[in-house]
Formats: structure tokens, sequence, C-alpha cells
């Protein structure tokens, strides 16, 4: 599959798609506390969407069944809301949501602790990780490589003691969810697909406390760590500009 290039008017529809992911995941995170079930915020995420008029991008996505990915603790990604998983205090919780508005795709994601009573380890994961995420995003630069990108993540989360996921990658984004080229959160700099203006990647970090090991559960979606650490998973679309990186999606 080529790279595909947009164009100013569609960088600004996705800007459009950007802003709407971005007020749900304000609208759920406000909703994040102990004893709301992530189905609780699924059902919220859902009729948000539909009230700002654009579509959900996952439900039905290879069968997936919801409109949020919603991964507690241990979980990384693609975690399925449920009535069952009842928020704790000193959980976290990654939501990741993307939607579709006039054919243009948007995506995100933010980890949330549930209450003020993190352990100050999984409180510094959180904030490794999203820093990790702007890491990255300054290196979305014409001229730059996939690999600058990667490595930029890579090298800030490894120095903070945490480790880089492999199994799960960010992607170029557009008329569909996932297009070329993959965004690894690791790599060497100078490696990889050349960064050109009009590019636009869903850059998104996912940072394991432990190893960076992972096993997918048997409902073929939740991906867990392997030695049962927390995850934390930040998320943005940024466009590859001649004055920079812009972030679409905040």
């Amino acid at each position: 599959m080529p790279i595909v290039c947009k164009s100013a008017a569609e960088i600004d529809k996705m800007r459009q798609s950007g802003h709407i992911v971005r007020e749900v995941l304000d609208a759920v995170r406000a909703l994040v506390a102990p004893g709301v079930t992530t189905m609780d915020l699924e059902r919220a995420a859902e009729q948000k969407i539909k009230d700002l008029g654009a579509k959900p991008a996952f439900k039905g996505y290879y069968d997936y069944p919801c409109v949020l990915c919603t991964s507690v603790n241990d979980e990384i990604v693609h975690g399925i809301p449920s009535e069952k998983r009842e928020l704790k205090a000193g959980d976290i919780v990654s939501i990741d949501c993307g939607v579709v508005l006039d054919g243009y795709y948007g995506d995100a994601a933010i980890t949330v602790p549930v209450d003020g009573s993190l352990k100050p380890e999984i409180e510094k994961l959180l904030k490794v990780t999203e820093a990790s995420l702007y890491k990255g995003i300054e290196q979305a630069r014409v001229g730059n490589a996939v690999g600058d990108v990667g490595a930029a993540v890579q090298e800030y989360v490894e120095a903070n003691g945490f480790s880089v996921v492999r199994e799960f990658v960010g992607h170029g984004i557009g008329t569909k969810l996932h297009e070329e080229p993959q965004v690894p959160n690791y790599g060497a700099r100078g490696q990889g697909p050349r960064l050109r203006e009009g590019m636009v990647l869903a850059i998104e970090p996912m940072v394991n406390f432990g190893e960076p090991g992972t096993r997918v559960l048997s409902d073929k979606w939740t991906a867990v760590t392997a030695d049962g650490s927390c995850s934390a998973h930040f998320e943005h679309c940024v466009a590859v500009t001649r004055d920079g990186p812009m972030i679409l999606t905040q």
C-alpha cells in the first residue's frame, strides 16, 4: 500500500474529526471514578459521538464490538468494555477512541487514574508515557524518517526505566483508520520511510512498567502484559507540515 499524503483541505477535515475524538475523550475522562464500569464509559462515548454528528471508527472494525477500547491496569490495548469491569481506586484505565467524519478518521488515546491514590511509580509511568508521545511528535518533520519518531519514544522510555511494547505500533491514518506507514515506538534514527509534507501519523506509545512482552486473552482482542505489570497508552494524530508537526487531536 502506498503512503498517502493529504492536502491542506484534507488535513482540515482530519482536524475536525480529531476535535470530536478529543471532546469524546474529555467527556469520558470526567466520568472515570471508583464504581464506574467500563461499559458506562462506552455508553457515554457512543452517545457523545452520535451527538457530535460523527460515526465510531472501531465498532464493527474486524468485528470489534464497541466504540471504545478500555484497557485497565495490565491491559495494554483493545480491552473490550464490560458491565462486569468495575473501576477501583488505584486503577488506571487507557481509553482509546476513533471516529469518522465526512470520510476522514481521527484516533487518540489517554490513560487516566481512577482516583488520586496512584502509587508513585505508576504515576511516573503515566507521565513518562505521555511525555514520550511528545518526544515522538517532535520528530514528525519533513525529511526525518519514521525511525526518528520511534527512536525518540524508545530512548526516553528506556532512560526512565520502562519498556516499549513491540507487537503493537502506530500507523498512518486518513480515509482509512489504518494506512501506511507503520509507526513503531522503537527503532533507529534515520531508518524507515522518509516523512513528507501531508503525511498524517497516529503516534501512540504503549509503555509497560515491567518487561515489554505481551499476550492476547481468549477474547482475541485484549492485549495484556506478559508479566502482569501495568501498562499506559497515549495517542495523537499528527500531520507532517512544512512548519513542523501539527497535532490534530487536541
